[in-house]
């Protein structure tokens, strides 16, 4: 089971008029919840009968104000029957576009110490900008497959400090 996360940055702010130099590297970090995932061997809930958080850290580098490519890590902890342990590691690179008015794409690659493998559509969006940092909220669809498991889709929320 697979749960990514988004991405958001600080890049600029309304009205600025310093011209910003690129290349740009900006960074994130964050909370992720995954929220549910579906699969042909059913349904699995997050908040059920287990709870999942995953803690992306990102890496950004803006070609210009309009193109950039991320690098993300994220550890995932899962608390079941009184336990907790880090169940999962995610490499997460891939291509953001900024779309204007604080939302921004990002298509990212999956790569999972679980065997599995995929893509993640994540769309975000900055919610309060500061000078130098900003609160953003994303929602991942992540898709994976391998491992010897079916095909699965999922939905994640995500929230974090964009910098």
């Amino acid at each position: 089971m697979l749960f990514t996360t988004g991405l958001i940055t600080a890049t600029g702010s309304a009205q600025t008029t310093s011209r910003q130099n690129y290349p740009k590297i900006t960074g994130h970090v964050g909370i992720l919840h995954p929220i549910v995932t579906f699969s042909s061997a059913g349904t699995e809930s997050n908040f059920d009968q287990h709870y999942v958080v995953g803690m992306p850290t990102g890496i950004n580098i803006w070609k210009s104000d309009k193109i950039g490519f991320s690098a993300e890590f994220v550890p995932t902890i899962r608390a079941e029957n009184g336990t907790s342990k880090m169940s999962n590691f995610l490499f997460h690179p891939g291509v953001l576009v900024a779309l204007g008015k604080g939302w921004t794409f990002a298509g990212r690659a999956a790569f999972e110490t679980s065997g599995r493998y995929g893509l993640t559509p994540v769309l975000s969006k900055m919610v309060i900008r500061g000078k130098s940092s900003g609160l953003f909220a994303a929602l991942p669809l992540p898709l994976r497959v391998g491992n010897e498991r079916p095909a699965s889709f999922g939905i994640g929320f995500q929230f974090g400090i964009a910098f």
